[in-house]
């Protein structure tokens, strides 16, 4: 059997050997787009539970347009002329429109960035900012959630007349789904909001992709977002070539509703059993081009992976390893029951903390191979991981460990699809309590 892994730019070709019992969580295409500009341009005009953005737009005397940074294939470059076009005929002068990269708590995006990620047109035509979580005084206080989240959003987004925030939906390993809330919080959000709705704590509670109900970080984004007024949401979806499949336009909380759920539709595999084996990817670039970005495609596999099972992971890893706290709490951490001990002492912080928690999440319930041609091996064994050389040399190590008899799972998109045993949706704090039979 010959698989296509999404790796790189390029992908990657498996053949897997003859007598093996292989599972392919690949969901069912969804139909794209005929027309994608047309197809945005109708959502912007009737859009899900609130007014078409032209009637918003009139008599604003400016607007700020929130795009996601480099690590999300959002489609701006058909996304944002539209907004764009509706905003400037209702008559906001182009001079007053800010397009605001939604970072996080990632680095700002360089002008080549922004031009890979919109177009060269727009990035001349039009002001981009990237947030900056660092920067306190760039942020404002809007009090706590209910669950004692510090409130610090982006200054200037917060002051402009007209909010519209865009994005993709797509499962995510913390909220359930991507897009919506989470353009704002931790999109546009301060380093104080994140050491909360990022902490330890939290992340051992009842999340994981395609975790909705019950989600206690979901919940807590909600409030944030309900804090601020957002005028108007333009989601997408898209498919393996990242073609448009959907618009999902309108409010923020109703239209991304409609939007998770057809989104889930259309990515959500179940298998009949678990795997002893798991062959995965991060989703191609530009998720797999660092190990932070592609732990999530390990967390993507943990919904099918028995316990005590193996999941070899394909990520290019093109850009290295990740931010430098990054690397020095992963390089200084020995495995879960050390690094859970740092991260729950009283007053210990670092960013990015929260990845390598995912890991060692990961690791609780499985071993963990990574073939990559962005790094050595020597510097793999470094991160809690084993290095292959290639995915059937690593296919031949977990065989020789799980027997010939061994069920393999593949995930040839990673995180991009919601893989499950018989629809089972497993919190990742407590995933390596599962051995469902």
């Amino acid at each position: 059997m010959d698989i296509r892994l999404d790796y790189g730019r390029t992908g990657l070709q498996l053949r897997l050997p003859d007598g093996v019992a292989v599972s392919v969580a690949a969901p069912t295409e969804a139909t794209p787009a005929a027309d994608p500009a047309a197809a945005v341009a109708q959502a912007l005009r009737g859009p899900i539970g609130a007014r078409p953005l032209a009637e918003l737009a009139r008599g604003r005397r400016d607007a700020v347009i929130v795009i996601s940074d480099k690590t999300r294939p959002v489609p701006n470059a058909l996304v944002l002329p539209p907004i764009l076009r509706t905003l400037e005929d209702a008559g906001i002068d182009r001079s007053r429109i800010e397009i605001l990269v939604a970072t996080g708590l990632h680095r700002p995006n360089t002008s080549a960035e922004l031009v890979e990620m919109t177009s060269p047109e727009l990035v001349a035509r039009y002001r981009f900012r990237n947030h900056l979580a660092r920067s306190a005084d760039r942020h404002v206080h809007l009090g706590h959630t209910q669950r004692g989240t510090e409130i610090w959003l982006d200054r200037g987004f917060m002051e402009t007349d007209l909010k519209i925030v865009t994005g993709l939906i797509e499962p995510h390993l913390m909220a359930g789904y991507s897009g919506g809330r989470k353009a704002v919080a931790p999109g546009l959000a301060g380093v104080e909001t994140m050491r909360s709705a990022h902490g330890p704590t939290m992340l051992e509670s009842h999340l994981g992709p395609g975790i909705i109900d019950g989600n206690p970080f979901h919940e807590d984004l909600l409030e944030i977002v309900r804090r601020v007024r957002v005028d108007f949401m333009v989601n997408v979806a898209i498919d393996r070539a990242r073609r448009l499949t959907g618009v999902f336009a309108g409010d923020i909380e109703r239209a991304h509703d409609v939007g998770m759920r057809a989104v889930e539709h259309d990515v959500r595999v179940d298998l009949d059993r678990p795997a002893d084996v798991v062959i995965t990817s991060a989703g191609g670039y530009p998720l797999d081009a660092t190990f932070y970005q592609s732990i999530k495609g390990l967390v993507g596999a943990l919904n099918v992976v028995r316990r005590g099972g193996t999941i070899i992971l394909a990520a290019a890893l093109s850009e290295g390893i990740g931010s430098d706290d990054f690397q020095q709490l992963l390089r200084s951490t020995r495995g879960n029951d050390d690094y859970m001990a740092r991260i729950m002492s009283p007053g210990f912080f670092r960013i990015d903390q929260w990845m390598v928690q995912h890991l060692c999440q990961v690791l609780r319930k499985a071993e963990v191979l990574v073939v990559t041609d962005g790094l050595p091996a020597d510097a793999l064994r470094g991160l809690l991981v084993m290095p292959a050389p290639t995915v059937a040399a690593a296919l031949a190590q977990a065989l020789a460990r799980h027997g010939s008899h061994a069920h393999v799972a593949v995930l040839p998109q990673g995180p991009y699809v919601l893989a499950t045993v018989r629809g089972r949706k497993l919190s990742l704090g407590r995933a390596w309590l599962d051995d469902a039979p």
